[in-house]
């Protein structure tokens, strides 16, 4: 009896195919991705960009009433007055940047668990939010420490410039203003150039469990040859993002305008117009709350697309995350991380030479048709000239050996020399009768019939 193979499903599709990703894919699944675990993504999200937000200002207007208040006991214009002005404004200073750098490192986290996330959905998984802060969880300080560094390396940058157009405009007024200029114009594509190399990082972490500067050496290497289409993707979704936000705020202003109008129809200034400028505010910033915090997710999962796209290109990852697919369909448990699989592999390797093929024997091939390079010659076959004339020369098909075929004739294939027979005479000297003329392309005759 013949014994059938079991039936399996289909491998479930996951949000992209296992294969590399053109620029429209990425950017279309950046979008939509969201819809394949909108609680965790969006719920998470939104939660820790609100706590962000909340604890900054926060902690800002605090620290500002504490400082600024005492200026209100002290006399403009005197000694005291202005170095409690100038402490205060430095102890606000280092209080907005060090919430700042806290706000960012809840951002990070938001980063990584959303790059853990799309990680899963490539291969169609989709996990809770404990499962996927299990994987982030023994990298976070690398994402911390890494937020960190690029912020502290920004800030000493514009520092140190920012001093020295301090001290030129001290001396020469118009090249410093115009050196800010360049400056400034400068930075741009500076900046752009400098996160699209660096767009990887995030995800060379969570998945690789890579260091901060080892995972920066696989952001630059991997985004090698990619480096267009990844900036195309950065700009896109920044510059959508941007003009939403826009969009967003200018109706809110017309609402403010409204309540204003209608709590205070007198046109007191006091109260009630105070009132309306607070809840317009704070429903504009819920708002904008909600764009930033969908905008961290699209980019985030951008960014993590294009790692996906970049390792199937590089290291051939659609290999690693195919065969886990289809091991996990099958009923395979404890599978390894199809992501921590190859990691740096030259995808090179994957291509073999294709084997060689030759002329099967016993076809004439017609004269001047040189063997290809690293190609066999077909066994019965000699090299002859291209030409066809002459004795032979390496290179080329059509010699007549013993008991094979002949040389082509001019207009066509040669017919296959005919055996001696017994009782044949033996060759004379006579000088043999010169070849007939070629048939011509007319001369035709039904095959195993009698040529006229």
């Amino acid at each position: 009896m013949t014994a059938y193979p079991s039936w399996t499903p289909a491998p479930r599709p996951g949000i992209i195919p296992l294969h590399p990703l053109s620029f429209g894919v990425i950017l279309g699944r950046s979008f939509s991705a969201l819809r394949q675990n909108p609680r965790v993504l969006l719920g998470f999200a939104l939660v820790v960009q609100t706590l962000a937000i909340l604890v900054t200002t926060a902690g800002v207007v605090a620290v500002g009433f504490a400082t600024f208040g005492r200026l209100a006991s002290l006399r403009p214009g005197t000694e005291e007055f202005e170095t409690v002005l100038a402490g205060s404004i430095a102890i606000s200073g280092v209080t907005a940047l060090v919430l700042s750098l806290a706000a960012g490192a809840l951002g990070v986290l938001v980063q990584g668990i959303v790059v853990s996330e799309v990680a899963q959905a490539v291969v169609a998984e989709k996990h809770t939010l404990g499962t996927l802060w299990a994987r982030v969880k023994p990298v976070a300080w690398r994402l911390i420490g890494y937020t960190a560094l690029v912020s502290l390396i920004v800030t000493v940058v514009l520092g140190v410039l920012a001093t020295g157009i301090v001290l030129l405009a001290l001396s020469v007024a118009p090249l410093a203003i115009v050196l800010t200029i360049l400056l400034v114009l400068s930075a741009i594509p500076l900046s752009l150039w400098l996160s699209t190399k660096l767009l990887l990082v995030t995800s060379a972490i969570v998945l690789e469990r890579a260091t901060v500067f080892g995972a920066v050496a696989r952001s630059w290497r991997l985004t090698r040859g990619r480096f267009w289409p990844t900036l195309g993707i950065i700009v896109v979704i920044s510059l959508s993002f941007s003009v939403l936000a826009q969009v967003v705020s200018i109706p809110f202003s017309f609402v403010t305008m409204g309540l204003t109008s209608v709590i205070t129809p007198t046109g007191d200034p006091e109260p009630g117009e105070i009132i309306a400028l607070l809840a317009g505010t704070l429903l504009a910033q819920a708002f904008v709350t909600l764009i930033q915090t969908i905008a961290v997710i699209v980019q985030s999962t951008a960014g993590a697309l294009v790692y996906v796209d970049c390792r199937m290109r590089h290291e051939g990852l659609d290999l690693d995350l195919s065969s886990y697919v289809d091991r996990r369909d099958a009923g395979e448990r404890d599978l390894p991380d199809p992501y921590r699989q190859h990691i740096g592999r030259d995808l090179a390797a994957r291509w073999q030479q294709p084997p060689a093929y030759g002329i099967p024997a016993g076809y004439p091939v017609p004269a001047g048709y040189p063997v290809p390079g690293g190609y066999p010659v077909p066994g019965g076959y000699a090299p002859a000239t291209p030409g066809g004339d002459g004795p032979p020369a390496p290179g080329a098909y059509g010699a007549p050996v013993a008991g094979g075929y002949g040389p082509p004739a001019p207009g066509g294939f040669a017919a296959p020399a005919a055996a001696p027979q017994p009782g044949d005479a033996a060759p004379s000297d006579q000088p043999a009768a010169p070849p007939a003329a070629p048939p011509s392309a007319t001369d035709w005759t039904a095959p195993g019939s009698p040529r006229p």
